[in-house]
Order: C-alpha cells, then structure tokens, then sequence
C-alpha cells in the first residue's frame, strides 16, 4: 500500500513539473513572438544619405547617429501604425487564415510528431532513435521543397495556387497516414510510453515517410505565403511580415499549449480544418494578385 502510494505521489509530482515546464514554453513563445513583432517594426529600407555621411567628419557622424536613432524610433512607430490597418485588410485577413495554419503545422512536425513517434512502444527498441532520424526527414523535404519550388517561382506562369494545392494535398496525406500509423493516445502517453496500436500495424517506414511528407508540405505554404507577401506589399514589407511572423507564433505557442491535451486525432483534425480553409482563403488572394497583373505589375519578377 505504502509502495502504491510513493508510487502515485512519484507520478504527480512529475506531472505537475512537466506541466510546469509546458506553461513556462508557453510564456517563453508568446513573449518572443511579441519581440519578434517589434523587431519586425525596426526593418527599414538603406537611407543613401547614410552612405554620403560615412565621407563626414566624426561629429557630423555622432549627429547622423543620434538622429538615426531618433528616426529609427518614429520609422518603428509608423510601421506599427501601417500594421495595424494591414490587419483589417481583406488580403491579410485571408492570410492570416493560412498563416494561422503554418503556425499550427509548424508545432505540430517540430515537436509533436516526433514525440509521438517516441511514445509507441509499439516501434521496438528503436523508437526514440527514430525522433532523429524523423527530424532529419522533415529538414530533407524542407530542402527539397524550398529548393524547388523558390526556384520554379522564378518561371511560374500558373501563379501560387497550384504549389499550395499540392501542400495541402502532402499534409492531407501525411495526416491520413499518421492518423492509421500512431496511436490516438500517443501525445499524452506518459513516460513509459504506450501499448495501444492505431488502425494499422505501426510502421517505421510510414513513420518516416509521413516525417518527410509533413516538411515537404510545410515549404510549399512558406514559400508561396513569403512570395505573396512579398508581391502584394514591397512598399510595406516590414509591417506585413511582421503582422505575418506574429500571426504563426501565437499559432505555434497555442498548438504547443493544447498538444498535451488532445488525442492525435483532435489535433489532426484541426490542422485539416485549418489546411482547407488556408488553402481557399490564399486562392482568394492569388486570384486578386493576378488581377493585379492583368493590370501591368511584373508578376514574373517575384
């Protein structure tokens, strides 16, 4: 009885540190998104008459220097100001959406899965060997994908629509996967890990696969989102990428909080939800963009 009751007492306070530690992530990610924000606020365009003062004389560099602090501050409160009416426009509102789910996915394939993978006892002796090689995998595609589909942008003459169906349609099949391959308790097994088995026979080769699937998936939407950004607005992009990075870190911290609390095929199905209305919100912007450039904007160039 005493064992039992050591045992239980052991097995709380455990549970308590770790639940310690997730609310501690937690704060850590929501604080930096904000400073990332702020940091966003501070990009500015190269001033050419900073080029002409480095000619100067010190005091004359001292002065430029404090009046480009001083300016720097004013810059940082005006794309504070363009940030916020960027967030109220129909195109970043329909970003957001997609951006919302990079920032869910992004939780999911950088922390979740590979603890999943780690939790099915299920996989043999090999199971926390396999959190590695899962990482190695997502940053293959990652590459993979980046590489590419950077590269295919430059000659696209189809737009963004069909680099973010096929992500959508990755991370569709990836989720399928998952879902027959991983147990639904596995995002809050306890240490020991668990015994239970999904629809199919745990499978390391569909494991890893998924894992290269979910980074593959992951470029199609970053590259694409960073490429629109980028086209719709190149006189303000510190504001709209800030607005951007903001947006999928509170995603992320909120995917982190409720990730130890929902079995994986809550979590996956969120992410579907997401996925799909992402992916009809960015066709609704692509869609503007390329009326944008039947209207003469050089396209092409982004």
């Amino acid at each position: 009885m005493s064992t039992q009751l050591g045992e239980t007492a052991e097995f709380s306070g455990h549970s308590y540190s770790l639940e310690h530690d997730r609310r501690t992530v937690f704060i850590a990610l929501t604080v930096i998104s904000l400073v990332g924000t702020v940091l966003f606020f501070l990009i500015r365009k190269p001033d050419p008459e900073n080029v002409l003062g480095e000619e100067e004389s010190c005091d004359d560099q001292d002065m430029e220097a404090t009046e480009s602090a001083q300016n720097n501050v004013t810059k940082a409160v005006d794309a504070f100001k363009k940030s916020l009416k960027l967030c109220v426009t129909r195109e970043m509102l329909l970003l957001s959406v997609t951006t919302a789910y990079t920032g869910l996915e992004l939780t999911f394939f950088s922390g979740v899965y590979g603890t999943c993978i780690g939790a099915v006892n299920k996989f043999g002796t090999e199971e926390k060997s396999l959190i590695g090689l899962s990482g190695i995998f997502i940053g293959i595609g990652e590459i993979l994908g980046g590489s590419l589909f950077g590269l295919l942008s430059k000659n696209n003459r189809f737009g963004r629509n069909p680099v973010v169906l096929l992500g959508t349609l990755v991370h569709f099949v990836a989720f399928y996967l998952i879902f027959l391959n991983i147990p639904g308790d596995a995002p809050i097994a306890p240490v020991e890990g668990t015994n239970s088995s999904a629809y199919i026979r745990p499978s390391k080769e569909v494991a890893i696969l998924c894992s290269f699937l979910l980074g593959l998936g992951d470029s199609c939407f970053n590259t694409q989102l960073l490429s629109i950004l980028g086209f719709l607005y190149s006189e303000d992009s510190a504001p709209a990428f800030a607005v951007f990075k903001f947006v999928q870190s509170i995603c992320a911290a909120v995917a982190f909080f409720y990730s130890n609390y929902l079995l994986l095929h809550w979590q996956l199905l969120v992410m579907v939800i997401f996925g799909f209305f992402g992916t009809i919100s960015f066709f609704a912007v692509e869609w503007d963009a390329a009326a944008i450039v039947a209207r003469g904007s050089d396209y092409g160039s982004i």
